[in-house]
């Protein structure tokens, strides 16, 4: 991993990129979401403070767990004046996604259990296959037909 000397307090899209394992086109995009901010030098170049480092990292250890980039972008947004997160505002927002991913890990549980009767049936009938459509309220309602009339 390329190393930056401490004299260097911001860097250019590739240290960002080189540094973070983030691909360049990544950071582009976390830019224009919000996550992370640059500024521009007088040859339209983007510059990063040093501290985009650990927002990246937030970003990314975020997105592992599945923390879809809006909720990332409230967090960061929540801190105040917009500072790097820290160890303990980590512990604090992942804290707040705790139940929403132990409802996911639910469903995939779910999921998995029902899987071999899907692999026995091997039907994924639209009106009865509970793996294909899962929790159909209309299906009971409707005698064919995917949509409701009007």
């Amino acid at each position: 991993m390329p190393q930056i000397p401490e004299n260097v307090h911001e860097l250019t899209v590739g240290q960002l990129s080189a540094r973070s394992g983030a691909a360049v086109s990544a950071l582009h995009f976390y830019e224009t979401k919000g996550l992370i901010s640059s500024r521009r030098t007088s040859g339209n170049q983007r510059r990063y403070a040093r501290e985009a480092l650990r927002r990246v990292a937030f970003v990314r250890a975020a997105q592992r767990v599945g923390i879809p980039l809006a909720d990332i972008r409230e967090a960061l947004a929540s801190l105040p004046e917009e500072r790097t997160p820290t160890r303990e505002d980590w512990a604090r927002l992942s804290e707040n996604w705790r139940g929403e991913l132990d409802e996911r890990i639910r469903q995939l549980n779910d999921l998995r259990d029902r899987l071999s009767d899907c692999i026995g049936c091997g039907c994924l009938s639209l009106k009865k296959c509970g793996l294909y459509n899962p929790d159909d309220a209309f299906g009971a309602r409707l005698s064919s037909g995917s949509r409701l009339s009007q």
